[in-house]
């Protein structure tokens, strides 16, 4: 990894964590609800999403403490997101980075209601930014719109079809730029909005998370086989044994790894587009090509 996104990276997790852990414990809310939040919230993770919200606002060197709610906002939505799909009416998996599942520690009924929790503070969240008015409603126009039926939502209902029969690459893709792709191309697009990123670079950005969107993917289906559940912190061989349609079932192992690269380079020359310095971006593309869990 390279030494300024390793400083980036230590730098800004525990400032993101810190916000949302205590976005959450001030609410009004039952202390058992609450634990069963912060269960799934401190079980860990990459923070991927609100990384890019935070790189795209250094990008532009505009504050960081805005970034860190919306990071907040949009690791609360993914983390309720997996909640959900680890109960038994979904994946029904016991793992999760490592450690039983939420509904495993806490039983189906909380552990529903805390995802749904999750989801909804979101939002809330977005409302309360110190951000003119304008802004905070894009920005919750846009998470409505990637975590939803229009995008992660829809994306799973695609992907649970998909169980059913092999997706050829054309829905395989679909699946993912919404189930995947939605809420990475928030985390990008919303630190262009409050970095006040210029139309055409923002377009650019919007480019780049569509590619990296789907090399995110890739890699999670790539790791899948070649990873143990010790790396990946939750079942390895998952896909496999439920059929289910990846990129190596259909293009093959070494075909899914040649399309990892081709997104990571056309993710690359979307950066071209763009007159600030975009190394960061660079960086952490590279970051989720090469990640080993």
């Amino acid at each position: 990894m390279d030494n300024a996104l390793k400083q980036f990276i230590e730098l800004n997790i525990p400032a993101i964590e810190k916000e949302m852990y205590q976005l959450v414990e001030k609410i009004q809310a039952p202390e058992h609800l609450k634990e069963s939040m912060l269960y799934s919230l401190k079980a860990g993770g990459k923070r991927i999403r609100p990384l890019f919200v935070a790189a795209v606002c250094e990008m532009y060197e505009q504050p960081l403490a805005p970034s860190y709610v919306v990071g907040s906002a949009v690791e609360m939505i993914h983390t309720y997101s997996l909640i959900h799909d680890d109960l038994p009416c979904m994946d029904d998996d016991d793992l999760r980075r490592g450690k039983p599942t939420n509904h495993v520690v806490y039983g189906e009924a909380l552990a529903t209601l805390a995802g749904d929790a999750l989801n909804t503070l979101a939002f809330g969240i977005l409302t309360r930014l110190d951000i003119a008015a304008d802004k905070r409603i894009e920005l919750v126009e846009l998470l409505s719109v990637a975590a939803g039926a229009e995008g992660m939502v829809g994306g799973q209902i695609l992907d649970m079809d998909g169980e059913q029969r092999l997706l050829n690459l054309q829905e395989l893709e679909t699946v993912h730029v919404n189930k995947t792709g939605a809420l990475l191309r928030f985390s990008i697009e919303s630190g262009a909005v409050l970095a006040n990123a210029p139309e055409k670079e923002r377009r650019a950005l919007v480019e780049y998370a569509h590619h990296i969107g789907l090399a995110f993917q890739i890699q999670d289906d790539i790791l899948d086989i070649e990873g143990t559940s010790e790396q990946l912190g939750k079942t390895a061989g998952k896909d496999v044994a439920s059929d289910k349609s990846t990129y190596p079932a259909l293009l093959t192992l070494e075909g899914a790894k040649k399309k990892l690269v081709d997104h990571y380079e056309q993710a690359l020359q979307a950066l071209e587009m763009i007159e600030t310095n975009t190394a960061l971006l660079e960086q952490l593309a590279q970051y989720i090509v090469k990640r080993t869990k």
